[in-house]
Parts: structure tokens; sequence; C-alpha cells
């Protein structure tokens, strides 16, 4: 039986190869990859590093406070969940970047709680890419985008660097991951420093992939099934 760091490794070697392979295939760049690490342990994430993990996603603010807290390999902190207001000044302690901005008073809230970093935090704006999801998957409509886009552009504790999307559940992602595409090309045109996509999981990322995304989110294809959290 393999002990966890020769079962990370092992999982994170299979994940990188087959985006490699599909890179190659669809004559690309490689995106960041971004290992999602909520609910799993900090040990985990120390592997991590020693493994040449660069990228870390984390969707709850107290456990990731906690992990960043405690933990001694380096990584940019991604905060990919949904985000109250309330939590902003929290989350701009810990967080390199911000995936899911996507209303006005979470704008303002980030650009007051920048206030005691030293560098500006970056933000990429959540794209609704189902009408019909429920209200916690997040994200502003397409239509909205550049409003956000402009707000999050004249703050000056912010950086935007994109957009993020989560296709819509048992459908196929590629109509979604398309859209987003288009979303991204409206903001590069404005803003020259938004050239993120934030877009692909374990079981999506191959079609993310051939729709431009520049950074993937993975976490059980390496990490294993999560542990539920209440």
């Amino acid at each position: 039986m393999m002990n966890r760091r020769e079962e990370l490794s092992a999982n994170l070697n299979d994940v990188q190869a087959a985006i490699a392979q599909r890179c190659a295939d669809l004559g690309r760049d490689l995106p960041t990859l971004i290992v999602v690490t909520k609910t799993k342990p900090t040990s985990d994430m120390e592997i991590l590093g020693d493994l040449g993990v660069t990228d870390v996603g984390e969707n709850r603010d107290q456990e990731a406070k906690v992990k960043h807290d405690e933990c001694s390999a380096q990584f940019t902190w991604h905060a990919i969940g949904q985000l109250q207001t309330n939590k902003a000044k929290s989350v701009a302690a810990w967080a390199d970047v911000v995936h899911s901005v996507d209303r006005p008073d979470l704008v303002a809230a980030l650009d007051k709680a920048t206030s005691q970093r030293e560098q500006p935090l970056k933000c990429l704006i959540q794209v609704n890419l189902d009408p019909d999801a429920p209200e916690h998957r997040g994200g502003c409509l397409p239509a909205d985008v550049m409003t956000l886009a402009t707000q999050i552009g004249a703050c000056s504790g912010l950086e935007l660097r994109g957009v993020m999307g989560v296709a819509p559940l048992d459908q196929d992602p590629g109509p979604a991951f398309a859209l987003l595409q288009e979303v991204s090309r409206e903001v590069q045109n404005h803003f020259a420093t938004a050239t993120w996509i934030s877009a692909g999981m374990s079981e999506d990322y191959p079609t993310a992939l051939k729709y431009g995304a520049t950074h993937l989110r993975i976490g059980s294809t390496i990490l294993g099934s999560r542990t539920v959290v209440g």
C-alpha cells in the first residue's frame, strides 16, 4: 500500500501528464494548476509543496486562515468559494487571488479590506454560466460583467486579472466555457491585465482547456474525495 506522499505524487503526476497531453493536442500553453485543498489537512499541503505545487485553492475563510498560518510551504493562495461581504477583511489577509467577485458591494468591501496589504488583491469576476443554478453557486450575469470590471478597475487596492466560471452540472460544459471565453475577450479589450480564465475542475478540465482556460481548479483527482464539512 502506498503512503500518503506516494499517493499524492502519483495522482499529481497523472493529472499533470493528462493536462500536458491535452495542451499538446490543442497546440496551446500549459495552464496554472490550482490544487483545491479544502477539507484536507495541512500535512497534505506540505507534501504538495514538496512536490512542486505552487497554487492552492480554499473556499472556507476560517479553514483557509488556519492553514495559511500553519503551513510552511510557500503558495499562491486562491479564494475560490462564494464570499460574504463581512468576510472580506479576513480573506484579504490570507488570499492572493479572489475568484468569486460577483457584485458591487463585494468589490467595495474587498477594496476597503486591502488597506493593510502591500500588494493589490488580484480579482476574478465570477460569471454566471447557468441561469438555472441555485443562488449559492454565485456569479454575475454576462451582461453585468463590464460594469463590475470597471468598478474593480477603479479600485486602488484591487487588480482585475480576468474571469471565472463553473459549468452547469449534468450538461455539456462546452457551451458554458465558450461563453466564458467570449466574455473574457470582451473584458480583455478594455483591461490589459485581465488575461486569466479560471475554468475547469476534475471532471471537465479537458473541455475548459479547449476554450482557453489559463487556471484549472482540481481537487479530488489529486487529493481524493473530500471530507464532508458542515
